[in-house]
């Protein structure tokens, strides 16, 4: 069930009804068997993946605790008579019983993930250097729903168990819900266990506010996604993959190439912002009428100045848990601060101190692309974000010598320059995501600087991708409505407090509006086709 789809809308009409009518402390099981039957209809099989990651899970998180428990209980015990070199040795011996039951969890559910995911890309490879028969047969694998984010939220489980930071749920079905909550299963966000747990589990009496609050959110996202996603992803298609049209000489094939690709780019970067965080909004919006707290997982990150900033302020949980699950391990694993000693010695004090950061990040950017999808072109996109970030360290002195010189820095045209630099640059790089191709990916972005047809954005050539004029006008006053709230957002803070703040019948009236336009506009309105969430794929 698509949340677009009339199938999730009376799906989830049922579930709100039910969790406040049932009992109170009925509520988080229900949601357990909402979140099941959730992902039953989206392929039964499915249930047989997420049952096996909660299972093992829960039986090695509960295993760590109960190691955890034994190393406090003796070393209470045997205080008086253990030195430190006998504590230390005795707490390593537990430290390595704990980091194999890890590594097991691990390896296993990330095998899983892995093999699901990745096998034919392997297999794809390793017939390049293959030849005839020789060739490996692709297998026909089932990829579950979401198994990036259920995987990697419950692993992320796992370790803070392990790290002693987080107790382990002794409840299975407790678990379970927190592996499977459906609202946030199909694209995330990543949630942590401590956070997510506060209020998943806790009864919740209906109040007006919070639900008024929740179907805000949720309509807001399906504007964005409905509106202004689904009507761009016409033109981004038609752009990217070309068409063929009717001409005096007969049907030819209209391949896009110049101005058209950068016309693609930006339309692809507005379809994706309002694509994923529309459904975002709508996870979040729908935990929230039911008075659970769900991550944020955007904070406007097209105002952002730089890379590195756009990436704390984009898909915030995933970013997060690569930092805190990769980046620290590696950058102080024993082999990593051997390599950055010995660098620091043979290379000198400005490698050393680098080597860590470059290859801890070049990790995590490699891990990023591949958590994207299985193809060469995710991997490439990933690695430019670390090349450009890389850089951009590299350049801070010189950036330094030049706010020095020119005295720029916190002005206003400075700033805005910043911000659509950023845009730009990120819009370009996301061009790997578009084509899917990576030579070909150079050869459209290169077309940009050749071929020099810049006169199609004015001759009327832009209204033959498929959008009419009614569309760029609709498409126009969506963007301008998105604009106008992220700028208030950025000044003044939340944009539902403000509206609550005033008279009832303009919170309640603009929601009614935001309905109208959803039904009028939006992919419900005739002639339009709800398409699949775009981050569903990982």
């Amino acid at each position: 069930m698509l949340f677009t789809s009339y199938e999730f809308i009376a799906f989830m009409a049922v579930v709100f009804l039910a969790y406040y009518l049932v009992p109170r402390k009925a509520q988080w099981p229900l949601l357990l068997v909402a979140s099941y039957v959730f992902y039953w209809c989206a392929n039964p099989m499915y249930l047989l993946f997420i049952g096996v990651t909660t299972v093992s899970t829960y039986a090695v998180s509960r295993l760590l605790e109960k190691v955890n428990a034994q190393q406090k209980a003796y070393l209470q015990e045997h205080k008086a008579e253990l030195d430190k070199e006998q504590k230390k040795a005795y707490k390593a011996k537990m430290k390595a019983k704990k980091w194999h039951l890890l590594l097991l969890c691990l390896i296993f559910n990330l095998g899983i993930l892995s093999v699901t995911k990745y096998s034919n890309f392997v297999i794809t490879n390793i017939n390049t250097f293959l030849s005839g028969s020789s060739k490996l047969a692709l297998v026909d694998m089932i990829v579950p729903l979401g198994i990036s984010f259920y995987t990697f939220q419950s692993m992320g489980y796992i370790i803070d168990v392990y790290r002693d930071k987080q107790a382990a749920q002794k409840n299975f079905f407790k678990l379970a819900l927190f592996v499977s909550f459906f609202p946030q299963l199909a694209q995330g966000p990543i949630s942590r266990y401590g956070d997510l747990s506060k209020t998943l589990y806790e009864p919740h009496p209906f109040d007006r506010k919070t639900v008024s609050y929740g179907v805000m959110r949720i309509l807001w996202g399906y504007f964005k996604k409905v509106v202004i996603a689904d009507r761009l992803v016409t033109g981004v298609l038609t752009l990217i993959n070309g068409q063929e049209m009717i001409t005096d000489l007969g049907k030819v094939f209209v391949d896009y190439n110049g101005a058209y690709v950068f016309v693609a780019m930006l339309f692809y970067a507005f379809q994706l912002y309002c694509d994923f965080t529309g459904g975002i909004d709508i996870t979040i919006g729908i935990a929230e009428t039911m008075g659970i707290r769900v991550a944020e997982n955007f904070n406007l990150p097209y105002f952002s100045k730089n890379i590195k900033e756009y990436w704390n302020r984009w898909h915030i949980t995933m970013g997060t848990w690569f930092t805190d699950y990769i980046f620290y391990p590696i950058s102080v694993c024993k082999p990593m601060l051997k390599l950055s000693k010995w660098s620091r010695e043979h290379l000198g004090p400005a490698v050393g101190k680098r080597v860590t950061v470059y290859l801890s990040s070049f990790a995590v950017w490699l891990t990023t692309g591949i958590w994207h999808g299985a193809a060469w072109n995710f991997i490439v996109w990933g690695l430019a974000n670390w090349v450009v970030i890389m850089v951009s360290q590299e350049l801070e002195p010189l950036y330094a010598k030049f706010h020095a010189r020119f005295k720029v820095k916190g002005k206003a045209p400075y700033e805005v320059f910043q911000v659509v630099r950023t845009i730009l640059l990120m819009s370009m790089i996301r061009m790997f995501d578009c084509y899917r191709d990576v030579p070909l990916t150079f050869k459209k972005v290169g077309s940009m600087f050749t071929s020099f047809n810049w006169g199609v954005l004015f001759d009327g050539s832009l209204l033959r991708i498929g959008l009419s004029s009614a569309d760029y006008l609709v498409l126009a006053a969506g963007l301008v409505i998105v604009l106008g709230v992220s700028l208030f957002k950025n000044k003044h803070g939340s944009v539902r407090d403000a509206l609550y703040a005033k008279p009832s019948v303009l919170f309640y009236g603009l929601m009614g509006l935001l309905l109208v336009m959803i039904l009028i506009f939006g992919a419900y309105g005739i002639g339009f086709d709800s398409s699949q969430f775009i981050y569903t794929q990982f």
